[in-house]
């Protein structure tokens, strides 16, 4: 999905891309068949079966849209509710519920014209106030999203919102002045705004399931709960879920029937199943990447992501809270090693916050005290790190373990850990022990530990763009409270470098934005506010007889483009007589 989105929290890397639907899916029997409208592909198979895994955990973490804060569950919200703007597959703002957009003279306004005669899946006729009431609901403290004032920050009087100190929005900065008009209003002038309202926290959902079902609701998508091109049909907890096409969506329909996404614990049972024919498309286990290249009719790929991996820690712990322990921990990583050894060069090695290959990249940057070699420097290291804790009154003996959380899904991935924990034990001479837990309570355990000095010590983490804009890197991770969760802020230097990133957010000359940017991403590589690891270069294997999926650096497949995925009948696919 927004893989985005991702927040896009995410595993280690080093699993199945779970998060992309796009490089997945389910095929049958030959023969041909045509759309309902008679103009499709003329080698369609006769299954239109897609089966995506679903890899890292037993079930997903969300349906809900102002709610997800994490790649899988936001793929699958996209299939089956929509925005008012989405990215398309070039990753450029496309109109999905809008026909139509301008932003007013004030330079706050923004003024939606939706689709004529849109609908929910149950074919309840989808307005404009079902837009403003699902926005505010989102914003609501009693829904408890932890997102959706960071994505929806810059609508005025969010922040007294989700505080609670302002019962709605509607008509103070939502409105609805006739069925098919939106008007939002921004408390500040903002570029970016509408890449933030991809984010699925904006999605509309169907007042009137939400509010019959109460906290259950998500059960019932079904009963008309969505308006995306899928619905769900089957939700088989820690076995499967299943989606079907909405009869009743507005756009280009899907040409597929079905979508499955059966639940893997492991990228290694996942590959095993793509091997027996059992799955369209799978990640692949770092070590049989050579063995997955040699598939025949090219069915390995790869593409870069616009997707960083990172270790973090708690800046409210000591001794993580002093500046020199932390680049100590920064320069003890050699990520040279880590890309090429265990990622069989499936990432790239970086120290960067934002990524190359979007607006903001700064290919100047360096990390603390200069350094730019990513495979980092041991020794300055060890001086750091003894010198940060002489200043915190500490020794390795009152440090004691350094507990480092991790969610693992693969042998490849464990592996990675591993060896950052004995880059850590070997040149920092400490103690580092590895807690892998299971992927819903990894997100939960790092979400808690915003403003929590009881939290996480030190975790690996990833980012996937929400979209390809140096804010979404920047000051989203560092200066918004509801995804800062690392804590930074507690100096008069940070405090400084997030007002640096807020002003940079609002101004207009786009060449001294970038430039601002670039200088708030040099403090933070400074404070090694995180320890960049990697750039993802997204690779998997996918069957011949799919056709359509267009892959990019978000791992996104708008709305519309299932219009144009589907499973021909080429004899190298999978059997999918199972889910007919």
């Amino acid at each position: 999905m927004h893989v985005r989105k991702k927040t896009r929290l995410i595993l280690p890397v080093l699993f199945c891309l779970f998060s992309m639907l796009i490089v997945a899916c389910g095929g049958g029997n030959t023969g041909t068949q045509q759309t309902t409208n008679g103009n499709g592909p003329q080698d369609m198979a006769k299954d239109q079966i897609y089966v995506s895994p679903y890899v890292g955990s037993s079930d997903v973490k969300t349906l809900d849209p102002a709610l997800t804060t994490d790649a899988g569950s936001g793929a699958m919200i996209q299939m089956m509710f929509t925005g008012l703007v989405e990215f398309d597959d070039d990753l450029h703002i496309k109109k999905t519920m809008a026909e139509d957009y301008h932003l007013e003279s004030d330079g706050l306004t923004w003024v939606f014209k939706l689709r004529p005669n849109l609908k929910f899946s149950n074919g309840d006729p989808l307005t404009s106030e079902d837009v403003i009431w699902s926005i505010d609901r989102a914003l609501d403290p009693q829904t408890k999203s932890t997102v959706a004032g960071a994505y929806m920050g810059l609508i005025k009087g969010a922040d007294e919102r989700v505080e609670g100190k302002r019962d709605t929005l509607k008509d103070y900065s939502l409105f609805a002045p006739d069925p098919s008009t939106v008007k939002i209003v921004t408390a500040k002038k903002a570029a970016y705004f509408l890449q933030a309202l991809t984010y699925p926290t904006s999605y509309t959902v169907n007042r009137k399931v939400v509010e019959k079902y109460g906290n259950r609701w998500t059960e019932h998508i079904n009963e008309g709960a969505g308006s995306g091109p899928f619905t769900l049909t089957k939700w088989q907890h820690g076995v499967r879920i299943d989606f079907e096409p909405n009869q009743n969506y507005f756009g280009e329909k899907p040409l597929l029937k079905k979508v499955v996404r059966p639940f893997y614990k492991t990228s290694e049972t996942a590959w095993k199943a793509y091997q027996s024919n059992q799955l369209m498309s799978s990640g692949v286990p770092a070590a049989y990447t050579e063995q997955a290249k040699g598939l025949p009719k090219n069915q390995y790929w790869q593409v870069p992501q616009l997707w960083i991996e990172y270790l973090t820690m708690n800046y409210l712990v000591k001794p993580f809270d002093n500046i020199k322990v932390r680049q100590g921990v920064w320069l003890a990583i050699n990520r040279d090693q880590i890309s090429h050894n265990i990622n069989k060069d499936r990432t790239i090695p970086t120290i960067h916050f934002v990524p190359e290959g979007q607006p903001g990249y700064n290919e100047n940057l360096t990390g603390p005290a200069g350094v730019k070699d990513t495979k980092g420097n041991p020794e300055l290291a060890k001086k750091l790190f003894d010198e940060g804790l002489k200043e915190s009154n500490m020794t390795r003996e009152s440090l004691g373990t350094i507990h480092f959380t991790v969610s693992t899904a693969s042998a490849a991935g464990k592996q990675e850990v591993e060896a950052i924990q004995q880059m850590l034990q070997k040149t920092l001479d400490v103690t580092v022990q590895i807690d892998d837990v299971d992927y819903n309570k990894y997100l939960s355990l790092t979400n808690d530990t915003a403003g929590n000095p009881k939290g996480l010590q030190m975790w690996l983490h990833g980012w996937v763009a929400d979209y390809p804009d140096p804010q979404d890197w920047l000051t989203l991770l560092f200066a918004d409270p509801t995804q800062n969760r690392w804590n930074y802020g507690v100096t008069p230097e940070q405090k400084a470098n997030q007002e640096l990133m807020k002003k940079a957010d609002q101004e207009t000359d786009e060449t001294k934005r970038m430039q601002m940017y670039h200088e708030a991403e040099q403090q933070l590589a400074n404070h090694a506010a995180w320890v960049p690891i990697d750039q993802v270069l997204a690779s998997g294997v996918r069957k011949p007889c799919v056709k359509g999926i267009k892959d990019n650096a978000m791992g996104q497949t708008h709305p519309d483009s299932w219009s144009k995925i589907y499973i021909s009948n080429d004899s190298t696919c999978a059997n999918v007589s199972q889910y007919r």
